[in-house]
């Protein structure tokens, strides 16, 4: 393949992760949303771990564990937000791509 058809292959590939973690939000609105009404903790450490450990038994590579274990926890931490009405959602914290 030539340089520009993995450029190419790898903006499909982005559109397609947007659309992913934008419908994972929105799942996590939703559970916020009924968290809220039954009273729930919006952190619960162990439904994490149960995710991290799933992940790393899928995880086929060439992604280290630690490299998951970072992406993950990012969109995580980011995505609670969304749990939190009183906090804007913006105000996540901007990060350059470098």
């Amino acid at each position: 393949m030539t340089l520009d058809e993995l450029r190419a292959q790898i903006d499909e590939i982005d559109a397609d992760l947007l659309a992913l973690i934008n419908h994972r939000a929105q799942c996590v609105v939703e559970i916020g949303e009924i968290k809220r009404r039954e009273h729930v903790a919006v952190l619960v450490q162990e439904r994490e771990r149960q995710l991290f450990a799933r992940l790393v038994e899928r995880n086929e590579g060439p992604l280290s564990e630690a490299m998951l274990r970072h992406i993950f926890q990012e969109i995580i931490n980011t995505l609670k937000s969304l749990q939190r009405p009183e906090k804007d959602s913006s105000e996540a914290p901007e990060r350059r791509v470098s």
